[in-house]
């Protein structure tokens, strides 16, 4: 059976850069309130720039042959462009005719989505390289006075093109989904972003801890032969809480919330890219890329060597 494997990952991040002493001093909190909360001590957003020109400038940033057939996959919860989606204005911008393009509005769990049906059109040999995009503007969906979305959400683009590998990779998936919570987190049209914290908390950490034991035992894994756990940037405390329930170091559950805050679909792509640069992923890691959705859906990837 063929497999996949990553050729390249891009991030790219808004030049407006929010600290946290700006938004304690606009909502009258106490220095550290947001940290100690979250675990974010910045987050980017845009000033001036679209969904679609943040998508394109991180899908220019890929090494992609244009001549080659490519598939455009785009997830994203805040898109304004219904119509051409922003997957058809990149093909456009790259200026790839044998494209295939699909926006998908899947939650947060969006990028894992793409990524998975990014992978089953090259094993079909539809395509000849998929490019995975994750693009937030979650800013313009912010209620301004609204303390508790408005301190954690952040702006951002991140890219991960996938092609066919030559070796065999191992690849398993465990999807379970819930949508009777879907009140956790709501965004409906022309409204602002809602949510429950206490309720997504609660929820998140319990089924995600239970869904991570289940992935391994599917794919016959032990925690311990598992690199990274690389999770949707949600919140540090709910990361915390799942390192400590699966009693393995913090350290093995990647985070880069405090520099880029939650990020929702860019949020994976945006941290692998970090890691790559950092040269802390390595070519045969064995990893968990983790997509909490609070509709309520959880989807785990365990990807072993494609990096």
């Amino acid at each position: 059976m063929k497999s996949i494997q990553i050729i390249d990952i891009k991030s790219y991040l808004p030049n407006n850069k929010i600290e946290n002493k700006k938004l304690e001093e606009k909502y009258h909190l106490s220095e550290n309130w947001i940290k100690k909360r979250s675990g974010i001590l910045e987050r980017y957003q845009v000033t001036n720039e679209t969904i679609c020109e943040l998508a394109i400038e991180v899908a220019k940033k890929v090494r992609i042959d244009v001549l080659k057939r490519i598939g455009i996959f785009v997830a994203t919860t805040s898109t304004n462009c219904l119509m051409p989606g922003i997957s058809f204005e990149i093909q456009k911008e790259i200026r790839s005719k044998k494209a295939i393009c699909l926006d998908i509005l899947g939650g947060c769990s969006g990028f894992i989505n793409a990524f998975d049906i990014a992978r089953k059109y090259l094993l079909l040999d539809e395509i000849d390289y998929a490019l995975v995009i994750g693009v937030e503007v979650l800013s313009k969906f912010l209620n301004k006075e609204d303390k508790d979305t408005s301190v954690l959400l952040g702006d951002g683009a991140g890219a991960i093109l996938l092609g066919s590998a030559e070796k065999q990779k191992k690849y398993m998936v465990h999807i379970q989904s819930d949508g009777s919570r879907g009140e956790l987190l709501t965004c409906y049209a022309n409204e602002h972003i809602k949510m429950d914290g206490k309720g997504i908390y609660k929820y998140a950490v319990g089924e995600t801890v239970t869904n991570i034991q289940e992935l391994l035992i599917k794919s016959g894994e032990k925690i311990e032969n598992i690199r990274f756990i690389i999770p949707h940037q949600s919140n540090m405390k709910i990361l915390t809480s799942i390192a400590q329930r699966l009693k393995i170091p913090q350290e093995k559950i990647y985070h880069n919330i405090e520099r880029v805050g939650n990020t929702f679909c860019a949020s994976i792509p945006i941290a692998m890219e970090e890691m790559r640069k950092n040269k802390i992923l390595q070519d045969g890691d064995k990893i968990i890329m983790l997509r909490i959705w609070w509709r309520i859906e959880f989807r785990k990837y365990f990807i072993g060597g494609i990096i």
